[in-house]
């Protein structure tokens, strides 16, 4: 766990097989950062799209493959109105502004989550925006909003069901593997690290199946601070980890099979 302000130098060059290939975060506290200057929370969220791109940047020099931020929770509905529709304006805004260039630099956009609760033209923009950016490969860049992970087991839980219905599979083919390829990230690599900024330290309904195995990161530094030299201080914390997926230390230093 990091503290705010401390910056760490992380040798990209010299630690490339330890990188995670996919990070998600929780892009935590945009409206502590504008209480704090005496503005209003949807100034927090402006500011906070500073520290989207500074990540994204981030990560295509670093080679990650993807990237998944939490944007809109199917709970942040119950915010107030106005944050709300400030909030859906400047997913407006930000797409028209936003996807040429992440398009330019070979990022592939994706939009996950109960879709069918925003307006049609937001709807639009976020179509324009993923098929726009289909065929990029340098980072996959996954928006959740109003997205939650009971949400995405349901789905694929509901999936699962049709196929029983549609007799195209037996209940018993319903395992571990054919719930996992209907997940809303099912095509990409695994989860390896969430991070959550702003000092709290829960993972309030994000990506609850794919954290399975993923390792927990959290800051104290509020999300529109956090920039590249906090992303390299995750990676770095990542890099010193031992991930032994139930087996002991011993048993990775030989290379030995087996359950712990």
């Amino acid at each position: 766990m990091s503290k705010a302000g401390v910056r760490v130098e992380f040798d990209v060059e010299n630690a490339t097989d330890k990188l995670p290939r996919h990070i998600a975060i929780v892009m935590d506290g945009n409206g502590r950062w504008a209480n704090r200057r005496h503005r209003p929370r949807t100034f927090g969220h402006r500011a906070g799209q500073k520290a989207v791109r500074a990540t994204i940047e981030a990560c295509l020099r670093r080679g990650i493959a993807a990237l998944t931020v939490f944007a809109f929770s199917s709970e942040n509905w119950q915010r107030p109105d106005e944050e709300v529709g400030a909030l859906m304006t400047l997913f407006l805004k930000a797409l028209g502004r936003e996807v040429d260039e992440l398009h330019d630099h070979g990022v592939r956009v994706r939009f996950i989550g109960e879709l069918g609760a925003f307006s049609p033209a937001l709807r639009e923009r976020m179509r324009a925006a993923m098929e726009k950016t289909r065929g990029n490969g340098k980072l996959a860049f996954n928006i959740a909003v109003n997205y939650g992970g009971r949400w995405d087991i349901a789905q694929a839980a509901r999936h699962a069901a049709q196929a029983v219905v549609r007799d195209e599979i037996t209940p018993a083919r319903i395992d571990e593997t054919f719930l996992a390829s209907h997940f809303a990230l099912a095509d990409l690599p695994p989860l390896d690290l969430f991070i959550r900024t702003g000092g709290e330290k829960r993972v309030s309904n994000f990506l609850l199946w794919q954290l399975a195995y993923a390792e927990l990161y959290f800051t104290d530094t509020l999300w529109p601070d956090f920039d590249a030299a906090c992303l390299d201080a995750a990676l770095a914390d990542f890099a010193a980890r031992e991930r032994r997926y139930g087996k002991t230390s011993a048993q990775l230093s030989s290379g030995t099979a087996g359950a712990s």
